[in-house]
Formats: C-alpha cells, structure tokens, sequence
C-alpha cells in the first residue's frame, strides 16, 4: 500500500526499509477496534495517515486516555508489548486510517540495532505525560464549558474539520461526565454563538 513515507523522517532510511520490509500496512474504516482490553498485543502500530482513539473502561463507561495521530505510536501498546503483557486499553479508528502494523518480536533487535528507534517512544511516554498533566489541570481549574469547547476545536484541528459527527454521549465518555451534563453545555455555547448542532453533527464556529 502506497503513503508518504516521509512521515518516517525521523528514523533513518535503512530502519524505514527494515520496517517496512516486516509490517503490514493496512487500511482501516472508521470505527474499527484495533485492539482491546486484555488482549495480547502481537503488533504496534504507527499511524501514517487517521486518526486512532485509545481509552479505558470502568463501570462500563470509557475514559479517554490520548488520540494516536500521524507519526506516532501507542506507547501503552509498546509497554505491553515488551513486557508481554495483556493490553490495558482499548484502540478504535476514529476516522478511516492507515496504519504500518510492527510484528512485535522485532521490537527488542531494532531498540538495539537503531538507537534513533527508541527516541519514536520516549517522545511518545513524553508527549502523553504532557497530555496527563495537561488533563489534570483542566479538570482542577477549568469549568466543563471550557473543557468542553477546548475538547471540540482539538479534535476539529485533529480531523482537520469543522464539524464533527459525534453524540453527546460520546463526548460525555471522553470527557469523563454525565451525558446530560454535555448536552447543557452544548446548549449554552450553541447560545454563546460557539458551536452550532444538527442531526448528530456539531459546528465549531
């Protein structure tokens, strides 16, 4: 499958023949869950092209833990993989993708092999221990419109769109609230002139 393999950039070309020589890349629809809780991860994925959501549950209601965007990995499937371990979260699309998919037992040989190859995961632990910190604050000091709303233009700059199809349950599950609590929220900035919303759609204006 063709892409833009200068979305590899940052490892040296011998390493992104080796990859590729060993991975599938596949192309995946929209909502398709790539990998699940408990589930022993036999690959690792690096995005070139979509978008993925990684999440956790409890009680039945998801938590959102980051997005995997284009260049980057899944540092929790990373962790899992290297310490054989069953996954912690769950992985799904969020919009159609295109994914180079790792066999995991080549992990240990290249981390050796190509020292670059180590700096995709350190950056990966850092940049979500950012997102943490991040996420942390804004649950202390932020009101949910505010969440809310940052919520929805990080996700349109992600997606590259203005609009979102998305239900308020959703955005309630990545969020970490009640539905109803969004569909107030989404009320008052739909009055404030933010957002406008139409058959399961809503606009960032």
């Amino acid at each position: 499958m063709d892409f833009d393999k200068s979305i590899l950039s940052f490892l040296k070309p011998e390493l992104v023949d080796t990859i590729l020589a060993e991975s599938d890349i596949k192309a995946f629809p929209k909502g398709t869950e790539i990998l699940r809780e408990e589930q022993y991860v036999k690959v690792l994925p690096i995005v070139v092209d979509g978008l993925v959501k990684v999440y956790s549950r409890f009680d039945e209601r998801e938590l959102l833990l980051y997005y995997i965007e284009p260049a980057q990995s899944c540092v929790m499937s990373f962790y899992a993989a290297l310490n054989n371990t069953p996954s912690k979260v769950f992985a799904v699309t969020e919009e159609n993708s295109k994914i180079i998919l790792i066999p995991v037992q080549y992990l240990p040989k290249w981390l050796q092999e190509y020292p670059k190859f180590n700096e995709l995961f350190y950056h990966q632990f850092n940049l979500r221990y950012s997102e943490l910190l991040t996420t942390i604050s804004n649950l202390l000091l932020d009101k949910m419109d505010k969440r809310l709303y940052d919520h929805l233009i990080r996700k349109t700059e992600m997606i590259h769109t203005k609009t979102i199809k998305i239900s308020h349950g959703q955005l309630a599950n990545e969020l970490g609230t009640a539905r109803e609590v969004v569909s107030r929220v989404i009320k008052k900035l739909e009055t404030e002139g933010k957002v406008t919303q139409n058959s399961g759609e809503i606009t960032v204006l």
